[in-house]
């Protein structure tokens, strides 16, 4: 597809070329990451000052900007030297001085000449019980002043940078914005109540009062939407070019599967069966498997991931299921070993542990194609491991790994289908964007057997009463966690925490009742902690957020929260799933400092009212935003200029399906409409998306 298309150069030109900004002002602007006039087009106003005419600034709740129409009466300039100039007004009911500091008396002459009419716009204030108005915005002619607006937006501005200049620039970014063919359906627009492209670029800029820049006025809306759809289509490309690329069939005979469903004591759940249809329907097609397989705390995903990869095992090939550590790794083997014997299924696990003849020998095993499951860490990464017919490999803990590690993997196999689970709740318009390019399957179902879990809140000056109900707890032979509190970003400190809360707890409990757990720990001393407690030699394991992910032991079923209102509600959320995973009553106890904040008060409130892991997510991109919900650093969300993700969140529903509809009927957007959108893709800088659009 040829380059950028010529309507749009006088937005995509060097920033100097606007009139009024030099080099200098290029600078400030890029600490604003604005380096065109685009940028200035889609930096809004975020907030306005009303500069209608009063007649007087009498009655005006002060401080306040006023404009009103005064009459110059007199310079006071019998004032001492450093003293403020002081220029004497009335309006029509009263008379009070503006005040300019370090002002030079003949400019001052010029623009407020004695005996004349002005309006005067600025901040009116009280001092020492007398109205005043220190260095107006505005001193205007009553002709001149006709050009004022009525609502002047205020934008954004950094260091070096006054509203006046930027203002102007805008103005200037605004003059050549080009009529563009509408990308949307005038339909659409019609029924969204929303004007035309250039006009709401227009309308965005010239407020006719506060609710225009709110985030709902129709512009604002029109202009978030085009950012979603641009998005949503450059997705929606790149799963149809990716549907396109020749993946490999893995057809599934049902042999190994159905032994393994024979030897489970439960039948799976409705959203299990369905979630394994959708991913043995996959890998039977042609094209190439890359799905997201979401699930709450304890909904089952690795029994989902196992019949997955029997699948590869069915059609004569194998699987991979990686985990983020070690001791997930060797859990899951726990967990499978006895499935993958009932099906006579060769299943190993390979970590960084593995050294000399014992990894050897696993390697030669794999590549000659013994070991028909292989579940890893990133070990499984490191060029010696050859497989001798990978087809399936899947990623537990999405997050954990990055993309160019899922490629890697991509690679030991031709052609292998990837499954990624995660076991963090998205909410939806998340996954819209940052998983927009999988197919999604969700497990919202618990199996039978998982008991509520029952959480209380507990302020921490009761911490006593805590530790004698645990006390009564583990003498009747249950089993709990003690989770500490996040100690600012340090590990030390984390690990000086839980040490010291572990020698409290046996000093009440008694030495060999208490397990120890934290990140700083070698991995051997730590798993050999892990497998104390999960054979039920230690009563309680005191820990770190280390067994935030994964950790399954049944008969745990206490877990205590030190310091709950220093974590994170999805944090807190995967925390209490380790509890309540046998059929023991489950309880969850934060203990928070007092007093709290407004927003870990609603956060605690949110844990106690539901184990609902995706409303909770719900409520944490609400309070915190998405950055931060899917971990800033490496979330690789989309950097939207307009579209608010509390504001506009809704919109990315009809712009999902809009796009998908679009690229379904129209893949190499060739039509009228799809013209359009290219460029809209132009404009928005999704030039990844017109480098997919196959040139046809």
């Amino acid at each position: 597809m040829s380059g950028r298309p010529e309507i749009l150069f006088p937005l995509f030109a060097s920033l100097d070329s606007l009139p009024g900004i030099g080099p200098k002002l290029v600078r400030v602007f890029g600490q604003m990451e604005i380096g065109r006039p685009r940028d200035l087009l889609f930096t809004l106003p975020n907030a306005g000052v009303d500069r209608r005419l009063r007649p007087t600034v009498k009655g005006v709740t002060l401080p306040a900007t006023v404009t009103t129409e005064v009459t110059v009466l007199r310079h006071l300039t019998n004032q001492a030297k450093g003293r403020p100039y002081r220029v004497s007004v009335s309006d029509t009911e009263m008379e009070f001085p503006l005040v300019f500091f370090h002002a030079h008396s003949d400019w001052l002459q010029k623009m407020l000449p004695q005996g004349e009419r002005r309006v005067i716009s600025g901040r009116a204030e009280l001092f020492d019980g007398t109205v005043q108005m220190v260095h107006p915005d505005y001193i205007l002619t009553p002709e001149e002043a006709r050009q004022l607006p009525k609502f002047e937006p205020a934008y954004p501005l950094t260091q070096g940078l006054a509203q006046k200049a930027m203002a102007k620039a805008i103005s200037a970014a605004v003059e050549r914005a080009p009529e563009l063919e509408d990308w949307l359906e005038p339909a659409f627009l019609e029924r969204m109540g929303w004007p035309r492209w250039h006009d709401a670029v227009t309308r965005v800029h010239v407020p006719d009062s506060a609710k225009d820049i709110k985030p709902n006025a129709p512009a604002r809306q029109r202009l978030a939407y085009d950012e979603f759809f641009a998005h949503q289509v450059t997705l929606s490309l790149a799963r149809s070019r990716r549907r396109s690329r020749k993946g490999r069939s893995s057809t599934a005979t049902g042999r190994f599967q159905a032994k393994v469903l024979e030897a489970l004591p439960y039948r799976p759940t409705g959203a299990q069966e369905r979630a394994m249809r959708e991913i043995s329907e996959d890998l039977a097609d042609s094209a190439r498997m890359n799905r997201l397989l979401q699930g709450d705390v304890g909904s089952g995903k690795t029994f989902v991931a196992f019949m997955s990869l029997l699948v590869a095992v069915e059609a004569g090939g194998q699987g991979v299921l990686m985990a983020p550590t070690e001791i997930l790794a060797r859990q899951h083997l726990e967990a499978l070993k006895p499935l993958a014997e009932a099906a006579h299924v060769v299943l190993e696990v390979l970590t960084g542990r593995d050294k000399g003849r014992e990894r050897s020998g696993k390697l030669a095993a794999l590549k000659n194609g013994e070991i028909q499951i292989l579940l890893g860490t990133h070990a499984v990464f490191q060029k010696d491991v050859e497989f001798q017919d990978l087809r399936v490999a899947i990623i537990d803990e999405q997050h954990r790994f990055g993309v160019a590690q899922r490629m890697e993997l991509g690679k030991k196999g031709d052609t292998v289908d990837v499954l990624v689970m995660t076991a963090t709740p998205i909410p939806r318009s998340l996954s819209l964007t940052h998983f927009g390019d999988m197919d999604i399957s969700v497990l919202d179902e618990k199996p039978p057997g998982r008991t509520p879990v029952t959480t209380a809140t507990v302020p921490d000056d009761r911490i006593g009463k805590v530790e004698a109900q645990l006390k009564a707890a583990v003498e009747s032979g249950r089993q709990a966690y003690w989770v500490c509190p996040l100690v600012d970003e340090s590990d030390t400190l984390s690990q000086t925490a839980t040490e010291e809360r572990s020698l409290r707890l046996r000093s009440v409990l008694g030495e060999q009742a208490v397990g120890l757990v934290h990140g700083q720990l070698p991995p051997g001393e730590r798993d050999a902690a892990m497998a104390a407690f999960v054979a039920g030699d230690t009563r309680v394991l005191v820990a770190t957020t280390v067994i935030e992910v994964g950790v399954d032991v049944p008969n745990a079923s206490i877990m205590v929260i030190e310091g709950a209102d220093s974590f994170g509600l999805a944090q807190l959320h995967q925390l209490r799933g380790r509890v309540g995973r046998g059929a023991e009553r489950s309880s969850c106890l934060l203990l928070y400092r007092s007093p709290l904040s407004e927003s870990a008060r609603r956060r605690l409130e949110i844990l106690r009212a539901t184990e609902d892991g995706f409303r909770i997510a719900e409520e944490d991109l609400a309070m915190r935003g998405a950055g931060d919900v899917l971990g800033t650093a490496q979330s690789g969300l989309p950097q939207f200029r307009v579209a608010d993700w509390e504001c506009h969140g809704s919109l990315l529903y009809a712009a999902n399906r809009d796009a998908r509809e679009l690229v379904a009927s129209d893949p190499e957007l060739k039509t009228e409409r799809g013209r359009a959108v290219r460029t809209l893709l132009w404009l928005q800088e999704q030039d990844k998306a017109i480098g997919m659009i196959s040139v046809g």
